[in-house]
């Protein structure tokens, strides 16, 4: 085992009450920590830190936890730019852009689709992601969709299968049809590759009853489940994203105040996407509202070509302050423990003691200047532990 020692830490962030302030954020100021090829061995004072093969010395620097980017759609072909230019002219979302992405996906080799994810994920990861969850649904057929979720399986562990992304044209008079695809043939295909399933429940997509067919199906396949709800209307996606007791359900733009107490008194995390509501000049949600509920609240990019074609987390923590008002610490716990809690994972997202060595080194005192430098590159190192 070779361990090092990053010292002297300006400001480390551990996301573990524990540590520290004793705070949610654990925060400790003049501090170091240990770390082996794939964990946290030690977190304290600068002062006490012990003897490690290597010393990492960042001068003053703010770490954080690795971004846990808990909701993304990297693997796609093409690009929406005409889209988002008639959206700044004024021109509402609808969800139908979706279609031209598929018919990109469904012409690409699989070798331009691999080459394309795998830029996304560097961009991604040279922002300080250490943890990701990539989701299929750009090619919705079953040859497809398992070929976009095997691409997925080579970017992450976190997997997602989303063949109920929105009715193909070909389906568009045959939508019972899709549907026991969606939850039959095509889910047994795919549920070997995935961890999770997710719908999109809103209007131009599935409403509530399709998406529990499918919700269903995943869950007695082994699959745990998520839900896109709420984005474009409430259609009751959250009470059914709490009636299977879904991990996340992500965008919630459109919440009655009964769903947001209920989701307060749950364990499913609200996935807010800041990208989305900047990239179709749409109302942002208040993160406020759910927080005062009792809700966890976690941050995502939702890269994906139509909507929120978006690979810095920074950008998504400074847009989730200025407009979904949440402090700058709330954010950040928000982009990395909040999307942990999302993923139902205990080992990223947080620097304590036995937590995976993913850290990100600054070039900033504070982790407040996420926020305070909007555009700035301020990622200096991002260190990603070995799985």
């Amino acid at each position: 085992m070779v361990t090092t020692l990053v010292r002297h830490i300006g400001e480390l962030t551990t996301n573990d009450p524990a540590l520290g302030d004793a705070t949610a954020l654990g925060r400790l100021r003049d501090a170091a920590l240990v770390v082996d090829e794939s964990r946290v061995l030690w977190v304290g004072p600068d002062q006490r830190a012990p003897a490690a093969d290597h010393v990492r010395d960042v001068a003053g620097a703010a770490v954080i936890p690795g971004f846990v980017d808990s909701h993304t759609h990297l693997v796609f072909a093409g690009e929406r730019s005409a889209e988002f230019e008639a959206r700044m002219a004024g021109r509402p979302y609808d969800g139908g852009g979706i279609a031209a992405t598929v018919a990109a996906t469904r012409a690409a080799s699989l070798e331009d689709l691999r080459a394309a994810s795998a830029q996304r994920l560097d961009q991604l990861r040279a922002g300080g992601v250490t943890t990701v969850e990539v989701k299929s649904g750009y090619e919705l057929s079953v040859e497809g969709e398992v070929r976009l979720l095997g691409l997925a399986r080579e970017l992450t562990e976190e997997a997602t299968y989303l063949g109920a992304h929105v009715v193909p044209r070909e389906y568009e008079h045959r939508r019972d049809d899709y549907v026991a695809l969606a939850a039959g043939a095509m889910l047994d295909a795919c549920a070997p590759l995935a961890r999770w399933a997710d719908v999109f429940c809103d209007r131009g997509a599935f409403d509530r009853d399709e998406a529990r067919t499918v919700l269903d199906a995943a869950r007695r396949a082994g699959l745990a489940v998520r839900l896109h709800a709420n984005q474009l209307a409430d259609l009751g996606a959250v009470g059914l994203a709490l009636e299977f007791d879904a991990a996340s359900v992500d965008h919630c733009t459109h919440v009655s105040d009964h769903d947001v107490a209920a989701l307060g008194d749950s364990s499913t995390v609200v996935t807010l996407l800041p990208g989305a509501e900047f990239c179709t000049r749409s109302p942002y949600p208040s993160a406020r509202r759910f927080l005062r509920a009792g809700a966890t609240v976690a941050l995502a990019t939702d890269c994906n070509p139509g909507t929120s074609y978006v690979t810095s987390m920074a950008l998504i923590i400074a847009l989730a302050v200025r407009e979904m008002e949440l402090s700058p610490d709330e954010a950040l716990w928000a982009a990395t423990r909040g999307g942990a809690r999302a993923l139902r994972r205990e080992d990223v997202g947080h620097l304590g003691v036995g937590a995976r060595a993913d850290y990100v080194v600054l070039d900033a005192p504070r982790a407040a200047h996420l926020a305070y430098r909007p555009g700035a590159h301020l990622v200096l190192e991002t260190n990603r532990a070995a799985r």
